[in-house]
């Protein structure tokens, strides 16, 4: 008798999703060419059928686990003795796979945001260490972008070794870093990298721990409602704007010629002069209808990558570059106000750019009032970093007018949402989806570049920063890690008066969390870039990172650290400062003629003293009535003197006290001084929360 034919698809069905459950899965990390701990315990986990029994064996070492009733299994590797390799690992159930190319050694997590996710081939010295031979014991795992309000099992990414070809995608800072650490070891390194630029630390730390303060459980409640509550406000606008526009004979009429208004040759007649930002509004321009905007770009050379364009309108538009549509938005595919093209840019890709005249159109259509560029987005804006100000006067003409309506019939028009969070500032959004799937991976521990996101609420930083720190650690079930950090570096314009800084403050913040057990602290004051939030001088930074670990992880006889401010005494009316790590004696680092304002334009500006006849220079000092003046400062064996003729009786000093100051206090190792204040006057940011 034959088996009917649904019934043989059935049975085959439930044959083939029996040997799919019972294959056994990995997650993307353990994976060909990974990096494992040398400890004694590495776990090893994954997938298989509820039940199954599964060994993992690598060099002689073996461990078996059984899959529990939701098909995960765990069990643990003694790799503390283990050659570095390569090895071949089997993990074997019902099925068998093999791991190839494994290799023992030093494994870090490299994380934070944009500086720690800056690549090599952007920074400093790229060339040369692109056309370094392979290192094939030099390894790096990147994490793909997830912000999710999931708790992700498992990420995307694969480990690749350090060569030519490929060593120009790898985390610069965490390169270098590792680099370093190897040549000293010589031993096998593993980075895992995921870092997402313009990041806060709150995304990355999980929904447990920040639930533990009511500050930042109340705002992650709210982000969250915001993000779960946008498809249903952002349907029910889209709905109630399609149905009001179609009542009140507002939809648009498609343009029969769009080459007549965006075109690159057209007459200025029937033009009319506009200032952006701000409302789209000039005599002969309609209440409601469908305008143009029109604006003459000059370039004097052509761009070798995307041209960023950054349009903030709140209306529906559709952008032409050159007579060509970029991108249009309609009342279907809004995203509301606050988007993320507001913040933009959006690409233009390179061969529509001409050397010398380039037109920008804008069609408007506007089916209730005037359409706006809102001021405070900072306006229209075009190429690298926004550098191409496209404010001020702009050509605009009336495409078609609608007929006026009652203004009670206006009144009843659907407000548009207001767009949700970008995920990624979301808050435990990067820890679901970018943190959580790569632990209980062993590591040796963890280098963290952030803070840029939070420097406008750096006093919540205290508690942020620390409480993430012990998350890690906690999630991880591995004790007290290594967590290393890169304290802030300068930015914006040098000030030429001493006062207060958000800057300093979130530097303070990092310097505070030096409190939790083994943590260490790169200060980096001396390696940034007043006009780019990115310098490009990685190595520096990085190698600071592994001068840590190496003295204080691999028992390495090396100076770690810059001077750090210990303690002040008032004597004649001079503050005498004391340090620790004042190794091979303080010393006055000579100032150059110029910094940097962006090394990749060779963009310099005349630095100007603040204490022109001071050995040192970051100094400032002040009285009981806080106005703060510079000091003079000098080394006096491992103390510094600060004082002022200004300040007869001082009563604090600071130091680096600046977004971007200009200090030269290094040790006899050349690493800088760590920026600091003696007083507890109450910080500028001390309102900002998350």
């Amino acid at each position: 008798m034959k088996t009917p034919f649904i019934l043989r698809m059935s049975l085959a069905a439930a044959v083939s999703t029996s040997c799919a459950w019972a294959d056994i899965k990995l997650p993307a990390i353990i994976s060909d060419h990974m990096v494992l701990e040398k400890a004694a315990k590495v776990p090893v986990w994954g997938k298989a059928d509820p039940g199954e029994e599964v060994t993992v064996s690598l060099n002689g070492q073996s461990a078996k686990s059984t899959a529990d009733a939701a098909g995960k299994w765990t069990l643990a590797l003694n790799l503390k003795d283990s050659a570095p390799g390569p090895f071949e690992m089997t993990v074997a159930g019902k099925n068998k796979l093999t791991v190839s190319d494994v290799v023992v050694g030093e494994v870090w997590v490299a994380s934070g945001q944009s500086n720690m996710e800056w690549i090599v081939r952007d920074a400093m010295g790229a060339e040369e260490e692109m056309a370094r031979p392979a290192n094939p014991l030099l390894r790096q795992f990147a994490v793909k972008m997830n912000a999710t309000s999931e708790r992700m099992d498992d990420v995307q990414g694969k480990w690749i070794a350090a060569a030519p070809g490929t060593v120009g995608n790898f985390s610069a800072v965490g390169y270098f870093f590792a680099k370093m650490l190897q040549k000293e070891l010589s031993a096998p390194v593993g980075l895992i990298h995921t870092s997402v630029g313009g990041t806060p630390c709150e995304s990355w730390t999980s929904a447990e721990a920040l639930n533990t303060v009511p500050d930042l459980k109340a705002k992650s409640e709210q982000l969250w409602a915001a993000v779960k509550d946008a498809p249903e406000k952002k349907k029910a606008f889209i709905d109630g704007m399609g149905a009001w526009t179609k009542e009140n004979g507002r939809e648009d009429k498609p343009c029969a010629d769009a080459s007549a208004y965006a075109g690159p040759d057209v007459s200025p007649d029937g033009w009319v002069a506009v200032k952006l930002p701000g409302e789209v509004v000039a005599p002969g321009l309609p209440q409601a209808g469908a305008v143009w905007l029109r604006k003459e770009i000059n370039l004097p050379s052509a761009p070798t990558e995307k041209f960023p364009l950054s349009l903030p309108i709140d209306g529906f538009d559709s952008v032409y570059w050159n007579g060509k549509l970029l991108k249009q938005t309609t009342i279907q595919d809004f995203d509301g106000l606050g988007s993320v093209r507001r913040r933009g840019p959006f690409d233009i890709m390179p061969e529509d750019v001409k050397v010398g005249k380039n037109i920008l159109a804008i069609r408007l259509y506007e089916p209730i009032s005037p359409a706006v560029f809102p001021a405070d987005t900072g306006g229209p804006r075009a190429g690298s970093g926004g550098s191409i100000k496209l404010e001020g006067e702009w050509l605009a003409k009336a495409e078609y007018e609608f007929p006026a309506i009652p203004a009670e019939k206006t009144a009843t028009a659907p407000q548009p949402p207001t767009n949700p969070p970008s995920p990624i500032h979301v808050a435990s959004f990067l820890f679901n989806g970018m943190v959580r799937p790569i632990i209980p991976y062993a590591i040796q521990g963890v280098i963290w570049y952030q803070g840029e996101a939070n420097t406008s609420r750096a006093y919540q930083y205290r508690t942020a920063f620390p409480l993430l720190i012990s998350d890690w650690r906690k999630q991880w079930n591995q004790g007290d890690f290594p967590f290393y950090f890169c304290q802030l570096t300068i930015y914006k314009p040098k000030a030429s008066i001493p006062g207060e800084s958000g800057w300093a403050e979130l530097r303070e913040a990092q310097s505070l969390a030096l409190k939790l057990p083994n943590t260490g602290q790169a200060v980096t004051i001396d390696v940034g870039e007043s006009g780019d939030l990115h310098p490009r001088n990685k190595k520096d930074v990085g190698e600071r990172l592994a001068l840590i670990a190496l003295a204080k992880d691999y028992g390495k006889s090396l100076p770690f650290s810059g001077p750090v401010y210990d303690s002040m005494k008032i004597e004649s009316g001079k503050a005498i400062l004391s340090f620790l790590h004042t190794e091979g004696g303080l010393s006055a680092k000579p100032l150059p003629e110029t910094y940097i304002v962006k090394s990749l334009k060779n963009e310099t500006a005349p630095l100007v003293r603040n204490s022109p006849n001071s050995q040192l220079e970051g100094f400032a000092i002040c009285g009981e009535d806080r106005q703060w003046v510079w000091a003079d400062a000098k080394i006096d064996g491992n103390n510094v003197i600060a004082w002022s003729d200004k300040v007869p009786a001082p009563v604090a000093v600071r130091y680096a006290w600046a977004d971007n100051p200009t200090c030269n206090l290094t040790n006899g190792s050349g690493l800088p001084a760590c920026p600091f204040r003696t007083d507890d006057f109450p910080p500028v940011t001390l309102k900002g929360k998350y």
